[in-house]
């Protein structure tokens, strides 16, 4: 008797396996992807940039001049000629409120350009070459942090305000024509420009200490790439993410700053809007004319919770604990 075993081929016994290799993606595509899933973050991002819309339109969107008083419309309620009533000068609030947000973006653009050219090269700087370089620039930021932030702003823009308007030489008179072109915020971007860095290059110095012990990093040295190049190319990109949502964080303060400053009398020259000016004005006639209030305060309101949202998605986007 003869048995025959026939094999049927691997190809048919066995099923074929597929296999499909995931997309890949970088940091940034990654940290959009969960970024527009941030509905709180998203919302807050079109409302900023209405909110910017609005105040590069202003001169041509407002329903009036932020300056034109009306004797006859004086703190009128909301109506369909004022949507959000008049002041005590007859000032239309909704077209004031779209021209202080110039000024209150402005600064926040100021407070963003000093941590970018100020905090992120000192962080750097302090970080990478380490040694005396290093302790001398965190000493004297830790002398700059010993001073009360808020004191120590007001001192300034009172000092600067007197030096500027009886000033006589060249260098004060044309710095006192950039404050009255700016509407007298001169003090605030000098103060900025003193104090908002610290807490940025802080932040650098810390990621950059990190960074120096990476592989890659020791790879540059060894092949022969110049100090600012690694810094330039290896670094400072990798540096990118907490930076973004540092300056993020920032612009509420820098706008909660001007507002106050503003509040207190410090800030904008008048008849120039400010939302902080206008809480002033509101807070004195409150009882009577409560529009006053709620309309500057609640678009302060919105604007910095828009900000804090949003820094908070871009912190949960850059997390790497969360990658999808």
């Amino acid at each position: 008797m003869s048995i025959s075993i026939h094999a049927s081929s691997t190809s048919e016994s066995l099923p074929q396996a597929s296999f499909t290799a995931a997309p890949s993606r970088s940091l940034w595509q990654d940290a959009g992807r969960r970024l527009w899933r941030n509905k709180a973050a998203v919302a807050s991002l079109c409302f900023i940039v209405a909110l910017v819309a609005i105040a590069l339109l202003a001169p041509w969107i407002a329903p009036y001049p932020y300056d034109k008083v009306d004797f006859d419309a004086i703190t009128e309620p909301p109506s369909p000629a004022h949507w959000l009533g008049t002041d005590s000068l007859g000032r239309d609030v909704l077209s004031r409120l779209m021209y202080g947000a110039r000024v209150s973006l402005s600064v926040s653009i100021v407070a963003q350009i000093v941590i970018l050219l100020i905090g992120v090269p000192i962080g750097l700087i302090s970080a990478y070459y380490g040694g005396w370089v290093d302790t001398l620039i965190q000493r004297a930021i830790d002398i700059l942090y010993a001073f009360p932030s808020l004191l120590f702003i007001i001192v300034v823009v009172t000092y600067l305000k007197a030096v500027l308007k009886s000033g006589t030489d060249p260098v004060m008179m044309s710095l006192s024509s950039i404050n009255q072109a700016t509407g007298g915020l001169m003090g605030i971007f000098i103060a900025l420009a003193l104090v908002f860095w610290l807490t940025v290059s802080r932040l650098v110095r810390g990621q950059v200490l990190s960074l120096k012990a990476k592989e890659f990093i020791e790879a540059a040295y060894a092949v022969g790439v110049p100090n600012h190049r690694v810094i330039l190319r290896h670094i400072l990109p990798n540096t990118l993410a907490p930076i973004i949502i540092a300056a993020t964080f920032a612009i509420p303060i820098a706008i909660t700053l001007e507002a106050g400053l503003s509040f207190l009398g410090l800030g904008v020259v008048p008849p120039v809007p400010s939302w902080g000016m206008m809480i002033a004005e509101g807070i004195t006639n409150i009882r009577s004319y409560p529009h006053l209030l709620l309309a500057s305060g609640t678009v302060l309101s919105l604007t910095l919770l828009a900000f804090n949202f949003l820094g908070d998605g871009l912190r949960d986007a850059f997390d790497p604990s969360a990658r999808l």
